[in-house]
């Protein structure tokens, strides 16, 4: 019997019902992790993807397109890789194949949140680039309350400043304003402006008047309203108005200045005050001395040209080149020479001066015999210095 006992205690068949469970857990366990379905799971990208990075970092492009393509066909389900190849179909100027790459990723079901908001914007950059503006302008604005929501409102408002709708534009920059993006009080003032420009070309003259009324509110230190509001009064024969809006220009924007000082000279003589503008015009020359200044001062005060001319020439190496100055006193001077020398010598002059009398963009470069308030090349407002290329330290 104790023998008996014994045995009994080594085939206890209640450890059967610990090893079972334990036995199907680790079959369960070991058909999951199948080594061929492990290596398809964690494979992150196919081949063809690595091939068309390797190709775009060597910038060829119609390779690395083709190779992308071929990882979509492989694996339609990659969202990333639609992303890819959409982005290279637009930067290749292929917006009609980039909108087909992202509108199929709109159309898919399971596509994340996410990726359908970045997928919506990825189209409204398609339209914008293919110059769609009103299909841009829908696309944009279904971006309203999602993560792309402040690059949507900018792009908009590239989109209302190239198709110059300045009302909405001031719209959206108020937007953004208010948003927190930063201050567009200047921008906003410009946009008032052109809407000055185009009553007053309709023929409303007191609704630009009031439209640059509130350009000056909206950014007292820009220079531009004060520009046109006096141009304008002048237009209309309100000199003494259109004179205190150059005054009032002169004290907020001071380099401004160059851009109406003939214009001021003149309003000057037109009032009979030519002694104030004179010592007005002569105090912003000592403070700042620019060829604008000293030919509003030639205007007012002919006699003393030529001194203030060589005076500017004498001071040029610690200001700038003044081959104008040298021209201008050189036009007094050519009544000295024989008449067929003249002619050639002031031709050569003024040749050489051309160049320097453009107005240069401080952000790409791009130069105008003109003064521009916004560049016609980058679209950057206020980044034409009111000096020319002479002038410029």
């Amino acid at each position: 019997p104790p023998r008996r006992r014994r045995i009994k205690m080594e085939f206890d068949p209640r450890w059967l019902l610990f090893v079972l469970p334990v036995a199907f857990a680790l079959g369960w366990l070991a058909s999951k992790l199948d080594t061929r379905q492990w290596k398809r799971e964690q494979r992150e990208s196919p081949k063809p993807y690595f091939k068309g990075l390797n190709l775009l970092l060597n910038e060829q492009q119609d390779k690395a397109i083709d190779a992308f393509i071929e990882a979509v066909q492989n694996d339609p389900d990659t969202t990333e890789l639609h992303f890819a190849l959409g982005s290279l179909f637009r930067r290749r100027g292929e917006t009609e194949r980039a909108v087909r790459v992202h509108e199929h990723l709109l159309r898919r079901a399971d596509l994340s949140k996410p990726d359908r908001e970045r997928a919506q914007h990825e189209l409204a950059q398609d339209f914008f680039k293919a110059g769609l503006f009103d299909r841009a302008e829908a696309a944009y604005s279904e971006l309203r309350g999602t993560a792309f929501e402040r690059e949507a409102r900018l792009a908009l408002l590239s989109l209302f400043e190239r198709s110059r709708d300045w009302a909405r534009a001031a719209e959206v920059a108020a937007e953004l304003e208010a948003a927190g993006t930063g201050s567009f009080a200047q921008r906003i003032a410009h946009y008032l402006c052109e809407q000055a420009l185009v009553a007053q070309s309709q023929g409303h003259p007191d609704l630009a008047q009031s439209l640059l009324h509130q350009a000056q509110k909206r950014a007292p230190e820009a220079a531009r309203a004060y520009v046109l509001l006096g141009q304008l009064l002048t237009q209309g024969g309100d000199a003494p108005a259109a004179f205190e809006q150059f005054n009032r220009l002169l004290s907020t924007n001071p380099p401004a200045f160059n851009l109406v000082a003939m214009d001021y000279a003149q309003l000057a003589q037109g009032l009979q005050r030519q002694a104030a503008a004179l010592q007005t015009l002569s105090a912003r020359y000592e403070q700042a001395p620019s060829m604008p200044v000293l030919r509003a001062l030639e205007l007012l005060d002919p006699a003393g040209h030529r001194s203030r001319l060589v005076r500017h020439l004498k001071a040029a190496p610690a200001l700038s080149p003044s081959l104008s100055a040298a021209t201008e006193l050189f036009k007094l001077e050519a009544p000295a020479l024989p008449a067929d020398e003249q002619t050639p010598l002031l031709q050569t002059l003024e040749h050489a001066c051309r160049p320097l009398r453009r107005y240069r963009c401080a952000a790409c470069g791009f130069e105008a015999a003109h003064y521009f308030w916004q560049c016609p090349g980058c679209l950057s407002w206020d980044s034409y210095p009111p000096t020319s290329v002479e002038e410029l330290a």
